[in-house]
């Protein structure tokens, strides 16, 4: 069908030729949502790779912007595959990145995964207080909530916007999933988050599995 090593390697590798290549041959192959969210998560393992050369020094910050745009074109391309499976929206989902940190880049593939696989997103941006999140719960009532960080700070950010959604009185009434590279099964404990992910595409099975 398709070589999945082979797309994770063009991220990797950070060649849009090659990667365009892979995507244009799949979708002509006509493959089934399934298979589609296999590529996608293929796609976004190659950012793995992109954060080994970061950590070596041989790629830049110019790259690491470049492999999140390489990711959003793939997504991009293959999010009607998946839609055409889903017309009817599965649920809804409040997204941000937490107060303190200002990254994106796994938000927005996160975003894109989930959109592409039916959910309704609200995405409150980045750096956002516990008050946002708590006032597009109460506006939007959404089965999820899903928050993501980057920096190591962010986990007691992420535990103060659990904090204040319990006080809140919504904590019941949602679902919370967080994301990032700091986030571990002991980080998901102490922030009260119902589950954790360091991958988008395992993100959103976890979300399907919560709306069935």
């Amino acid at each position: 069908m398709v070589d999945l090593n082979a797309a994770t390697q063009a991220v990797g590798d950070l060649n849009e030729d090659r990667l365009t290549e892979i995507l244009d041959n799949f979708i002509a192959q006509k493959p089934t949502a399934e298979e589609t969210l296999q590529l996608l998560n293929a796609c976004q393992s190659g950012m793995s790779i992109v954060g080994e050369m970061f950590e070596k020094e041989e790629y830049f910050v110019g790259d690491l912007i470049y492999s999140g745009e390489l990711l959003k074109e793939a997504i991009d391309k293959l999010k009607p595959l998946i839609d055409s499976s889903s017309v009817n929206k599965v649920g809804s989902i409040v997204l941000g990145t937490v107060h303190g940190d200002m990254h994106d880049i796994g938000k927005n593939i996160f975003k894109g995964m989930s959109e592409a696989a039916g959910f309704e997103l609200y995405d409150l941006g980045i750096d956002q207080p516990v008050s946002a999140f708590v006032d597009k719960i109460n506006e939007i009532k959404p089965e999820i909530v899903g928050m993501s960080g980057v920096l190591t700070l962010a986990l007691e950010a992420m535990k103060e916007t659990v904090d204040g959604i319990k006080e809140a009185g919504l904590r019941e009434s949602v679902r919370i999933i967080i994301g990032g590279n700091p986030v571990t099964k002991e980080a998901c404990e102490y922030i009260g988050a119902d589950a954790f992910t360091t991958n988008a595409a395992e993100g959103v099975k976890i979300c399907q599995g919560w709306v069935k």
